[in-house]
């Protein structure tokens, strides 16, 4: 018995230790992490793209903390174990002791309270670990969301400029490789200089965002859009040619319109297999140039298609079919 007591407590030592190593880890991240925080570091609010470097550093920085967090929960259980062994076996010792001596010994009362406080020390190590999986959890849904953060154009909700332009060759290189048509919108919010100079730029922002929110509402979940910059946006459409995408946004115009809101966009379809996403976005640049030269809006212009002026009846139809009320029977 003396054995297996010898045996047990250098093996719960050494979970001590672990779990002080495993809590200096976890400090020292959480105090990198306090370095890295923009509020706390004007230096690090110079410009966006250094935000967005300082979003992606302290999302990493809470991962790494989650998992020390991790560490020092698996290293508190181990600890809990070899208590909860530790205190089974002064038990048995204790029991051993009384059988054998049949009457009270004091060496096997002193067993039993030292069984009693590990069992404390074993429940108050778990305790600490489920803390430290709670704390891993959280900081694991913060660094989601500043992730998140960081591919999001904060006022309008649109992917920005750089991760959008990855998802973008993305959606190129599906296109291709499954041979199916992609087109892709270079869309202009109309006025929008206008508006912020006789209403304000708060109002300007509410027209952004009112713009990206009708996009949204009457294009497909996975029609990807993306603020290109200022009152510019890319949106790419797979699966649809030119021609069907010109429908699409009429329709985002029409809902526009009754907002006292419009567009102008030009659009570009996706073509041989040397195609690229900056030749793509040259070519809808240029047809949206078009049409604000022409002033054509809300009729759309594509680099070699250019469709003619829609039907209102085929408007409204379109309009009937994905449930938008039109006021007027087609």
């Amino acid at each position: 018995m003396l054995a297996f007591r010898r045996g047990k407590l250098p093996k719960a030592q050494l979970h001590e230790e672990e779990v002080s190593k495993v809590q200096v880890s976890a400090q020292m991240v959480g105090d990198h992490r306090d370095i890295f925080r923009a509020e706390d570091n004007p230096r690090l609010t110079e410009s966006p793209d250094q935000a967005r470097e300082d979003r992606d550093r302290t999302a990493d920085d809470r991962d790494q903390r989650a998992h020390a967090h991790d560490q020092a929960s698996e290293a508190r259980d181990a600890r809990a174990e070899a208590r909860d062994a530790r205190a089974e076996a002064r038990d048995a010792r204790a029991e051993a002791r009384e059988k054998a001596s049949g009457r009270f010994d004091a060496g096997a009362a002193s067993d039993r309270a030292e069984a009693s406080r590990d069992r404390q020390g074993g429940a108050s190590d778990r305790k600490q670990a489920a803390d430290d999986r709670e704390a891993a959890s959280a900081d694991r849904g913060i660094a989601a969301k500043e992730l998140a953060t960081t591919f999001t154009d904060e006022l309008t909700g649109a992917r920005r400029r750089d991760a959008g332009f990855v998802e973008l060759e993305r959606e190129i290189a599906r296109a291709m490789r499954t041979n199916q048509p992609l087109t892709l919108a270079f869309i202009d919010v109309d006025g929008l200089k206008a508006t912020n100079d006789s209403l304000g730029h708060a109002a300007g922002d509410r027209l952004l965002r009112q713009v990206v929110e009708t996009m949204r509402a009457n294009l497909r979940s996975f029609d990807l859009i993306v603020r290109y910059g200022g009152d510019e946006f890319l949106c790419s459409l797979p699966d649809l040619s030119i021609e069907d995408t010109a429908k699409r946004f009429r329709v985002v115009n029409a809902d526009l319109a009754m907002q006292n809101a419009s567009v102008t966009f030009g659009l570009a379809e996706l073509q041989a297999a040397n195609d690229s996403l900056e030749a793509l976005v040259a070519r809808a640049d240029a047809a949206l140039y078009r049409a604000r030269e022409q002033k054509l809006s809300p009729v759309p212009h594509a680099e070699s298609k250019e469709p003619a002026a829609a039907d209102q009846s085929v408007i409204r139809e379109f309009m009937r079919q994905i449930g938008i009320p039109t006021g007027k029977t087609p």
